[in-house]
């Protein structure tokens, strides 16, 4: 503001010394759509509201626990049991809904997750439905924060309907330009069949062709390792009777003794009172019966099943924090995970890689000595040359909304040329420091981005009358390795 002087004395002028910056916009805030036990603050509902948390005690605060629910045991003679009792096998089962958003929640904050934006979109007891799945996505409209995007418990839906969800995620990111879409494959725990039955075949098929480059799938789930046998007792199983005949069995098998083998009888014959859970009651039962600890460990099996955006997501966060967008999320080991459900070879993950459609599915695998890892990098447009990669698109949604909202202070300035070399000179100083950190490729700051502003370059001088700024920014982002050929040859001795 001009200083008006009219009287006489001493006037100061403060001027800017530095050009104004842009500050980088956040990269890894994840919204996880699903199911919870509650859904509410202090009284107020937050169902179909975005919530921030910032660790698994603030969700369970707002949100509750896990879903946990009731097993069904029956004798089996076909394969692997979940426990063996003399010459009978057993295997647990439950036709109860699985809800996975609590537990993928686990892999997420054990991968290195922080800050999220939750959407319950309903309680557990509720059917799994993709529509209200899909309300829960649009709610996201108006949060401008989140920049990834998951809905885990989409895969308990038929295939079809998962199809649709994940269609809605894609084009959703798409809308908003600076959202990505991590999505799980329905079935993902089938190992490939390459017939009309091929979990991957199918996933691809249903899937569509909108908003590809926008999200990147991953195959297959998970055996994982947040969820422990501490969890569980006799209360989540639906017959008190079967459990007393199975544990007596046992006892009956492996006591010779007659009075620890009655004495072992008889407390497992509380069982057929106990209204509720009794602690002291379970504590007896763990240390007197192997087939009850094997129950627990088999519960806690079957709900470490879990699909894998939860861990990767963790996983992007804890990348994006320690080394950058811009480093590929791939040959990176993946934390509370014993193993990939389904063992892939090389073979298998050439398909999921390299396939004519160009729906490109990263691949989780196990490699001896290293654990489980994350052994893909690419998003679901795996033909384009443009959006292939996964740190390639990310890093360009992360530039693109950094200078956008820091750009946005110009709106209404003088369109002259002070005003452009401020923009330019902002804009370059952001791109200088992603190239120093070698989020940019290029031996010189001119190899490796241009920014072009101004008359006679990005905008005519209608343009300038229409009160139109014209900014070009040119980037050259870094690509992944993705493949390191090696030649080898003999020579001649010397």
């Amino acid at each position: 503001m001009a200083i008006r002087i009219a009287t006489p004395g001493v006037y100061i002028q403060e001027k800017n010394a530095f050009g104004s910056s842009i500050v980088a916009s956040p990269t890894a805030i994840p919204a996880f759509v699903g199911y919870t036990e509650k859904a509410d603050k202090n009284g107020k509902p937050l169902q179909n509201v975005p919530t921030v948390i910032d660790s698994l005690d603030a969700f369970e605060k707002f949100y509750g626990r896990a879903w946990v629910p009731t097993y069904g045991i029956t004798e089996t003679s076909e394969g692997e049991s979940d426990l063996k009792v003399g010459e009978k096998k057993y295997e647990l089962f439950t036709a109860e809904e699985r809800y996975f958003l609590y537990d993928s929640l686990r892999l997420f904050f054990t991968n290195g997750g922080g800050k999220a934006y939750i959407v319950s979109v309903g309680t557990y007891g509720d059917e799994i439905d993709s529509d209200k799945i899909i309300r829960g996505i649009r709610t996201l409209n108006t949060a401008t924060e989140p920049t990834l995007l998951a809905c885990p418990d989409a895969v308990a839906l038929s295939a079809q309907a998962c199809a649709g969800v994940q269609q809605e995620m894609l084009q959703h990111c798409e809308s908003s330009d600076n959202r990505f879409a991590v999505l799980d494959v329905q079935d993902g725990l089938s190992a490939r069949s390459y017939d009309e039955e091929d979990a991957i075949d199918n996933f691809r098929n249903n899937l569509g062709k909108v908003g590809l480059k926008h999200g990147a799938a991953y195959y297959p789930w998970l055996n994982a390792s947040v969820v422990s046998d501490k969890e569980f007792s006799y209360v989540h199983f639906d017959s008190a009777e079967q459990l007393v005949q199975i544990l007596t069995e046992e006892a009956e098998l492996m006591y010779d003794n007659d009075r620890k083998k009655q004495e072992a009888v008889a407390e497992i014959q509380k069982l057929n009172e106990a209204s509720g859970y009794d602690a002291d009651l379970h504590q007896t039962l763990k240390s007197i019966s192997p087939a009850y600890k094997s129950l627990m460990t088999g519960l806690a099996n079957k709900l470490n099943v879990l699909p894998p955006s939860g861990a990767i997501v963790g996983a992007y966060a804890r990348i994006d924090a320690v080394e950058g967008i811009w480093k590929a999320p791939a040959n990176e080991g993946l934390a509370g995970v014993a193993s990939p459900y389904v063992s892939l070879t090389n073979e298998d993950q050439e398909d999921l890689n390299l396939t004519v459609g160009g729906k490109s599915v990263n691949a989780i695998r196990a490699f001896a000595g290293e654990g489980t890892i994350i052994w893909g990098a690419r998003t679901l447009d795996g033909n384009s040359q443009d959006w292939r990669y996964i740190n390639v698109r990310r890093t360009m949604s992360f530039i693109e909304n950094s200078v956008k909202g820091s750009v946005k202070s110009y709106v209404f300035q003088p369109n002259t040329p002070m005003t452009w070399v401020a923009v330019k000179g902002a804009i370059d100083a952001f791109l200088t420091t992603l190239w120093n950190q070698g989020a940019l490729v290029g031996t010189s700051q001119n190899d490796a981005f241009v920014v072009d502003v101004g008359l006679g370059s990005t905008m005519t001088q209608t343009d300038i009358l229409d009160g139109m700024m014209k900014i070009s920014v040119k980037v050259a982002i870094s690509r992944p390795a993705e493949f390191i050929v090696l030649t080898f040859q003999q020579q001649m001795q010397s």
